[in-house]
């Protein structure tokens, strides 16, 4: 097994390896300076020197050149994508045009995954992190590197947002009015871009692994056991909680449910009762498939047990999205009403 990405310092100025990797110099993006970044987390390239210049000599010595030099070739490790004609996307169905980071990360993605998992690159986990990954993380950076638009609109936006990782790393630029326009200056703040998206990336990645793909075997486990929970097939019960959204309609695509799952019931660790969750109609969306019943919505313990005729009642939310029960029978009695 490969050692994990947490052996490895990528943005450590010292060098013990005597392979360079090169980018332009002047004003950077965050494209760049990720793709610098995640580049030295491969053992091809791990600990090289980073380069700055836009020299077509200098560039012609080096052993990588990303986002300038306008040549795309995998083969020796050329990454520029600013050329005439470029149109390379990362694949599995993604149409994003690549960046200097998605170019990268489409060469060498499945390497870090990999060795962050500690599992071979054939691994279908790996390939599983390597898609959430990018779709959730590099996919961004190379769609506003590309100046591509979140949506197909021309309304201008209600608000703006300057949080988010590129335009955090385009303000770590000199600004104009600093004295020092020196290029050892410059450089120094292209190490602090490498440092920020760099972090950032990691902490994702490691997301991923160490939160992300057990919640998704969970939630497989227990789409693939509805039915042991009720004969609808409409409910699924959660033996342990985990975030479950997302994977839920992922996984009901993928796995062709049918019909779709409309309640979810787990343990409440806080009030230590059970709670039957309504699922939304789709991602990030309010409205749900069948929420829980009009008559009992806003109605507590008590009053909601005599109502619905199902003893141990905590709760139902005004919204109906969502209620509660001391048991799991008390919850999953709940949804079944419901349906």
């Amino acid at each position: 097994m490969s050692s994990s990405t947490e052996d490895v310092d990528p943005t450590s100025p010292d060098s013990t390896n005597s392979k360079r990797v090169g980018t332009h110099n002047g004003s950077f993006h965050c494209d760049e300076a990720l793709g610098c970044f995640m580049i030295r987390l491969t053992s091809k390239f791990k600990d090289s020197q980073i380069v700055r210049s836009r020299d077509p000599k200098v560039l012609d010595t080096l052993d990588a050149v990303l986002d300038v030099g306008g040549v795309y070739n995998p083969d020796t490790d050329r990454y520029d994508h600013h050329q005439k004609g470029f149109s390379q996307v990362l694949g599995h169905g993604f149409e994003t045009k690549l960046s200097s980071a998605g170019l990268v990360y489409k060469h060498y993605g499945m390497e870090i995954v990999a060795k962050e998992l500690q599992l071979e690159q054939c691994h279908e986990n790996v390939n599983r992190i390597y898609i959430a990954l990018y779709k959730n993380f590099i996919e961004s950076v190379d769609a506003i590197d590309n100046g591509i638009n979140e949506y197909d609109t021309e309304q201008s936006p209600k608000y703006v947002n300057n949080t988010y990782l590129s335009s955090r790393v385009s303000r770590l630029n000199l600004d104009w009015t600093d004295p020092d326009q020196s290029s050892h200056k410059e450089d120094q703040a292209f190490q602090k871009a490498m440092e920020l998206t760099g972090r950032e990336f990691l902490e994702s990645l490691r997301f991923y692994v160490r939160s992300w793909l057990p919640a998704r075997t969970i939630v497989m486990e227990s789409l693939k056991s509805r039915y042991d929970d009720d004969t609808s097939g409409e409910i699924m019960v959660f033996k342990k909680f985990c975030p479950w959204k997302l994977h839920l309609f992922e996984l009901e695509a993928e796995l062709k449910i049918d019909p779709l799952i409309k309640y979810v019931i787990y343990k409440d660790d806080r009030s230590q009762s059970y709670r039957i969750q309504a699922v939304s109609v789709a991602p990030g969306k309010f409205e749900s498939r069948k929420a829980l019943p009009l008559a009992w919505r806003g109605m507590r313990d008590d009053e909601l047990s005599n109502e619905s005729d199902i003893p141990g009642c905590v709760f139902v939310h005004m919204s109906g999205f969502i209620g509660g029960n001391l048991t799991m029978e008390g919850a999953i009695a709940m949804a079944r009403a419901s349906l």
